[in-house]
């Protein structure tokens, strides 16, 4: 057994009850169920449509997401999530690099970096070396002037841990925002990159070794093995080629607002919906993380 879910962004609900009826009805699906009204609506299938994407493309140029899944074990024990993009609205080195005057050059090499046209290692080690001599005080204004929560995150780890589930942030960024990010929103545990500083100033310079894309599997098998859970029990989120390691890996891999190169090698793509989306194809309703 399959579930078709249909996901728009709830800041502009456009989904209307006449479109997943139709689809229900073209693909001979159950009874169509509203999780959120205009948001999310979900229902059942015997199979997969054969159709699956020329539908979902369709769709698209509606605003609207459509996921389908197995119905068995889409309720996960475990969130891993990327941080810049993802759970947050930026890319923290970005905007380091705006404070130091270097911006443009920087979300150049970011944007090649999560094309996957960059190595990602060499990217990040250019890039910390153009932050050299900024003051660390630089990181604490950044993080407060500049960094903003994805919409939908913090209802995604609520309802997530509310349900027993264990949450890892595992980010390509640095521990200063890590950390920050981790403890405001609730995950249990963060890891990424560190950045070094002397006297004041960063060096220019990141701890080894670097953290990237074999990292984030690393992080998917020990932190599973730990827990004495699968990977298919996982749901991970990200949206940068470092990301695919751990996306094609977990149970639920989502491609979360992606670069296109990442996107198109994901099942589950979300670029209307936001952070909720992960909770609605789990089969969590709105009334579950309201109030």
């Amino acid at each position: 057994m399959f579930v078709a879910s249909l996901l728009c962004n709830p800041a502009s609900p456009v989904l209307e009850p006449a479109l997943p009826e139709s689809l229900r009805n073209a693909w001979g699906g159950g009874e169509a169920i509203w999780l959120a009204p205009g948001v999310a609506a979900e229902f059942a299938l015997e199979q997969m449509p054969d159709n699956r994407w020329p539908v979902w493309e369709d769709l698209q140029q509606m605003g609207v997401d459509l996921v389908i899944q197995p119905v068995k074990g889409r309720k996960k024990k475990m969130l891993l999530a990327d941080m810049d993009s993802t759970m947050i609205q930026q890319e923290c080195i970005d905007e380091l690099a705006e404070e130091a005057g270097v911006g443009a050059r920087v979300k150049e090499i970011t944007a090649g970096a999560m094309n996957g046209e960059l190595d990602f290692e060499g990217a990040l080690i250019e890039r910390v070396g153009l932050l050299q001599g900024l003051p660390e005080t630089v990181i604490t204004k950044v993080l407060e002037e500049r960094i903003t929560l994805m919409p939908g995150s913090k209802q995604l780890l609520s309802v997530m841990k509310a349900n027993g589930a264990y949450a890892a942030l595992v980010s390509g960024g640095f521990t200063a925002f890590t950390a920050r990010v981790a403890a405001e929103l609730g995950f249990d545990e963060n890891r990424a990159n560190t950045l070094l500083a002397e006297g004041g100033r960063l060096t220019g310079e990141a701890a080894r070794p670097i953290l990237g894309r074999e990292a984030k599997v690393q992080a998917l098998e020990q932190i599973t093995a730990q827990l004495g859970i699968t990977e298919a029990d996982v749901i991970a989120v990200g949206d940068g080629a470092n990301d695919l390691g751990m996306l094609k890996r977990a149970g639920a891999g989502v491609a979360l607002h992606a670069k296109p190169s990442v996107a198109a090698e994901c099942d589950i793509r979300i670029n209307h919906g936001d952070l909720t989306a992960l909770l609605y194809i789990q089969g969590y309703s709105q009334d579950d993380f309201q109030g």
